[in-house]
């Protein structure tokens, strides 16, 4: 029985043993819960089976209770074994260390001794000399001044017109390293750039380097208050895209007959260098609200060098006949009876009569051939051209007539076939216009114009895709455009 007392005593103080390293190992660490639960629900059916032994041979009680205490030992070394040291109890050692630092003489000495170079931009301004230029580009070098002046192809610097702009390189001392202006013109179609710089023995050069142009797609909106030209300036326009809406609407629309309100949308390519913009290119889509009516075109690439405007529904929008000779002007005396102005007689006015100024170039309306070019009673100075179906066009009170027109010569639609004046039976500079069917002269608005064909059928979903994202360009520039839209198509 005395073994039997002792076995329960040494379970008793094992069991005591145990949750107080349980209970220790709790409260050292949250982290370590879980583990030591997981080992009491071991260790548990563990002491069960070993008390259980333990009432049966002494031999086996000892080995048990053995087994158990190291059990007990490695449980409460698990608990207590710290992760890491605390950072806080670790021991701090400062190191302090003297470092030279190099006098700010030296420093000085060693930057002035470093060759510097400046890289300055300027444009050409009114009334600019070469000395004036340089002076802003920080050039004060007398070799590269002589260079620039006696040279053939740098003294192109002297000639280049205001708002160039004139990129130069220079040492700290003045010393002319590089110069380079573009030699290209807004209507040119090269992108030459003057380069003036120094060979390996450091003598200037000059030469014309071709460079790669950016291409960039602008986006511009305007709306009209008096005239097209008018809105175009105030958008910031370029002429030459501004010429490109007239001829991109001319079949559709009167320039002569805009109104307030309506607006216009438009695409087209810049070209730049060097962040100067050389070149505007061609219109790529244009929109234009008149008088409630929305007309709408984009250009398509049809392969080949080939293309054409077209509406936004792939309709061509080249029509036989131009709604009007002159790009701008405006209409004096339409086609109806009036009061002629010589003979004071009641009579019908057979012609559109477009006030204009002396010298404004007549463009021919449709693709013909010149039937008469010169003098012709009281038209003056004029010119008729035949065209197919019996149709034929005349112009009268010309200036003159533009060279190369004579009898037999064909035109194309647009081409410039003379200029406005007054001679003949005028008495003002105007161009009298008349459209003739089998040489009767008849109103050209009541006369029906054909387009010229749709595309083909494997165009047009490529068109679709074209026309669909200058339509989503077009809602950039005015978000309102698409209730417009649909308030103007009903």
């Amino acid at each position: 029985m005395k073994g039997s007392g002792f076995a329960n005593t040494l379970l008793a103080t094992a069991l005591r043993s145990r949750n107080s390293i349980l209970t220790y190992c709790m409260r050292l660490s949250d982290k370590f819960h879980q583990l030591t639960a997981s080992l009491r629900h071991k260790v548990e059916p563990l002491l069960q089976d070993m008390l259980q032994t333990a009432r049966t041979t002494r031999p086996s009680r000892v080995i048990s209770f053995t087994a158990l205490f190291f059990a007990m030992c490695a449980v409460g070394a698990v608990g207590v074994a710290p992760l890491a040291p605390d950072a806080a109890n670790l021991p701090v050692k400062t190191i302090s260390e003297d470092l030279p630092v190099p006098a700010l003489d030296e420093q000085l000495a060693k930057i002035i001794l470093q060759e510097q170079h400046y890289v300055k931009e300027e444009k050409i301004l009114r009334g600019d000399s070469l000395a004036s230029l340089l002076l802003r580009l920080g050039v004060q070098d007398e070799q590269a001044v002589k260079f620039l002046k006696t040279d053939t192809l740098a003294s192109y610097i002297l000639k280049a017109r205001e708002g160039k702009l004139v990129r130069a390189k220079t040492s700290d001392e003045g010393v002319l390293e590089w110069l380079r202006v573009s030699m290209s013109d807004s209507t040119e179609k090269n992108n030459k750039t003057l380069l003036v710089a120094r060979d390996e023995q450091g003598q200037l050069k000059a030469s014309e380097v071709v460079e790669q142009l950016e291409r960039r797609i602008e986006m511009r909106s305007g709306d009209i208050q008096s005239s097209l030209f008018v809105a175009t300036d105030k958008a910031m326009i370029p002429n030459l895209v501004a010429d490109q809406i007239v001829k991109m609407f001319e079949t559709s629309i009167d320039f002569h007959r805009l109104q307030r309100g309506d607006y216009f949308n438009v695409v087209y390519e810049t070209f730049w260098l060097n962040g100067e913009m050389l070149k505007t290119g061609r219109l790529l889509s244009g929109e234009f609200m008149n008088s409630g009516k929305v007309f709408q075109a984009v250009w398509f690439d049809e392969g080949a060098s080939e293309g054409g405007y077209y509406s936004f529904d792939g309709k061509s929008l080249k029509k036989a006949f131009l709604k009007s000779p002159l790009e701008f002007s405006r209409v004096s005396s339409g086609f109806a009876m009036r009061v002629h102005p010589i003979s004071g007689k009641w009579k019908r006015h057979t012609g559109i009569d477009f006030a204009a100024a002396s010298g404004t170039p007549i463009r021919a309306t449709a693709d013909g051939t010149i039937d008469h070019a010169g003098p012709k009673g009281g038209y003056g100075n004029m010119v008729i051209v035949k065209h197919w179906s019996g149709y034929s066009t005349a112009y009268g009170h010309m200036s003159r007539i533009a060279p190369g027109m004579h009898n037999g010569t064909h035109v194309s639609q647009g081409q410039l076939i003379g200029y406005v004046g007054s001679t003949g039976w005028s008495t003002g500079p105007h161009l009298h216009y008349e459209f003739r069917v089998n040489n009767e002269a008849r109103d050209p608005n009541s006369i029906s114009v054909q387009s010229a064909a749709a595309l083909a059928a494997h165009d047009l979903s490529r068109f679709k895709l074209v026309a669909g994202e200058m339509s989503h360009r077009f809602d950039l520039l005015r978000p309102e455009r698409s209730n417009a839209l649909r308030v103007a198509s009903r």
